[in-house]
């Protein structure tokens, strides 16, 4: 897949600039967010697509397919080498570990892919989502952090 956008650099600096004003936090959280919301219709096809089992009463891989931060230990051990502090990192997947050999199979089960397809069929849609949504997001967050600011010191005067 080859992809293009342009306009980064510029929403690159406004990022920087909303974190010279407001602090790290406010603009890892514009990206978390935004990524969040990217990553949505991706989870959303991969539940679609996820084998059900009626017996498990919806606690199974289906309901296991979630958008996060988070990792179980494992994933997370593997994740630490290329973490770096000033980038955010977040995850599409299950933590069922029924998930690996439904995907892509076992010697006495065929493989029932959805994980890849989903990735296929939405991998360009959160690029677009990114670029589109992460500039109405960094200006949102700037009004609100503004507004804070000014009402704290509304209250302090």
């Amino acid at each position: 897949m080859k992809t293009t956008v342009s306009g980064l650099r510029e929403l690159d600096a406004a990022l920087g600039a909303l974190a010279a004003e407001y602090g790290k936090a406010a603009g890892k959280a514009v990206l978390r967010r935004v990524a969040d919301k990217a990553l949505m219709p991706m989870a959303d096809t991969a539940r679609a697509l996820a084998p059900d089992d009626p017996s498990t009463n919806g606690n199974d891989l289906k309901a296991s397919i979630t958008v996060g931060g988070k990792l179980n230990k494992r994933q997370a051990k593997m994740a630490r080498k290329d973490q770096n502090k000033s980038t955010i990192t977040r995850y599409m997947g299950t933590a069922d570990v029924a998930g690996v050999p439904q995907e892509f199979g076992t010697v006495s089960h065929g493989p029932q892919p959805f994980m890849r397809p989903a990735f296929d069929q939405h991998a360009r849609g959160a690029i677009d989502i990114v670029s589109k949504e992460l500039g109405p997001e960094i200006e949102k967050t700037a009004a609100r952090m503004a507004k804070r600011r000014a009402a704290k010191a509304a209250k302090a005067a």
